[in-house]
Order: C-alpha cells, then structure tokens, then sequence
C-alpha cells in the first residue's frame, strides 16, 4: 500500500501503469496504494470479471477518472481493442492495467511498467518506463 502511494506521486493526468506479476504477487495491493493517494473511498477489488472498474479521484485537488483495468482473461491486444480499451489508456485519467504483458501492443509507449516478482515471503518491485 504505501509503494502504491509512492508511485502514485510520480502520476499526473494521462498516465499509464502496466503491471506485470504472476498470480499472488501483490498488484492489487499496489493499485489501493495508488488509490488511496488519489482519495478515492471506494473498496477497490480486482476487475477481473468486469475488466474495467473506473472511480473519481482526486491529484492535486483536481478531479480526475481512475481505470483500474485487468486483462487477464482477454486472449491479447484484439480482445482489449474490440473493449474498447484504448479509450482508457489514451484518456486523461489514470489507466492501472493488470497483466499488462498480455497486451503489449496496446500500451502507450510512455508507460510505466511495475514488475512484481515474488521471492519467498518478499516482493521485489522494479519500476521502469520512458519520461517518467
């Protein structure tokens, strides 16, 4: 939670978060983080059936459209853009894609991409990506 709300202060309006991890690791947990920073109050739970959760939030005092997005049951990029997910992603709110290596050509070049890696009972977090 409290990385998440340290990435969360590297975000401003058009950001995209790509996250990578296997099963368990924790990217959940990352995205309350960032929602707790932005002042969101809802409960927030994987989309998984839904693909796409999106709430009110808040940067700087300034409203802004969260999308927590999790692709895990699409078969790739063709599923994501029949969605319309690219709507998402080329917004001005702030896009949180979960299994983000199943749509790697959907993303925006300027992601940023958080890997999760579990080793025993820690996480090892990498944070990479253009411009940010």
């Amino acid at each position: 939670m409290r990385i998440g709300g340290n990435i969360a202060r590297l975000l401003k309006r058009g950001s995209v978060l790509a996250l990578r991890g296997p099963l368990g690791a924790g990217k959940t947990c990352l995205v309350k983080g960032i929602a707790s920073f932005l002042c969101i109050e809802e409960e927030i739970t994987s989309p998984s059936y839904s693909i796409v959760c999106e709430y009110e939030g808040r940067i700087h005092g300034n409203l802004l459209h969260f999308y927590h997005i999790d692709v895990y049951r699409l078969s790739g990029d063709d599923d994501f853009n029949a969605l319309g997910g690219e709507e998402y992603l080329f917004g001005r709110g702030i896009s949180v894609v979960e299994w983000s290596e199943r749509i790697p050509n959907s993303l925006p070049r300027e992601s940023l991409f958080i890997d999760i890696e579990i080793q025993g009972d820690r996480r090892i977090i990498s944070v990479s990506g253009v411009d940010q």
